[in-house]
């Protein structure tokens, strides 16, 4: 592997747990409409992809699609980011990064990703965020991918991603970057983790 310059994180899932957040955001728009609460298949697909996606996954008819995307902008995600709980090492992993490594967030978010940041305040902590708003194809899609490494004029071996998904498998190997697997050992990865801390040890800034 070259030397890494570059690591990026997945969102939901990696840098937070967002089942609960998620759960209730989307179980909020379908009880608005008086559909019942998500199943767990539909719930697994929401949190791997897009808001659009996710809607469309729920909500067959057209018409109805467009008015729960009505409802959820104007309902905002704010309400629901108490539900988020950060990776307990995610802020010493940060701070241990750079300045000797470039940052960056490449998630399937839309646009609730910049408030979750200023939020926990670690909005000045990413060096660049790419979301599905961000190309014109999200994950698992390579695109995210490639313009993290357009932006920073890395090559694909000069980078690590962290993602929890197969959504992030996919668009990883799509690109050629290696990738970490948070969490999730049924994912075909160049790394296994369960904490965000064992990131230094693959860079080996473990010390």
């Amino acid at each position: 592997m070259e030397e890494i310059k570059v690591v990026a994180f997945d969102c939901d899932g990696v840098l937070f747990d967002t089942v609960k957040a998620n759960k209730a955001y989307y179980n909020r728009i379908l009880s608005h409409f008086g559909k019942p609460e998500m199943t767990s298949e539909q719930f697994a697909y929401s949190h791997m992809h897009t808001v659009d996606e996710s809607l469309a996954n729920l909500f067959g008819d057209e018409k109805m699609r467009e008015a729960a995307h009505a409802y959820r902008k104007k309902m905002g995600y704010g309400s629901f980011i108490k539900y988020m709980e950060m990776e307990p090492y995610l802020k010493p992993l940060l701070k241990k990064l750079r300045p000797a490594y470039k940052t960056a967030i490449v998630t399937n978010r839309t646009d609730t990703m910049h408030q979750v940041l200023a939020e926990f305040g670690i909005d000045k902590d990413f060096d660049l965020v790419v979301t599905a708003l961000d190309v014109s194809r999200p994950k698992p899609h390579a695109k995210p991918l490639l313009k993290v490494l357009e932006h920073f004029s890395i090559t694909p071996r000069q980078i690590i991603y962290a993602g929890d998904s197969e959504v992030d498998e996919i668009a990883a190997k799509a690109a050629g970057i290696p990738l970490i697997a948070y969490d999730n050992p049924s994912l075909l990865a160049d790394f296994h983790i369960t904490s965000l801390k064992e990131i230094e040890k693959i860079l080996g800034i473990d010390h």
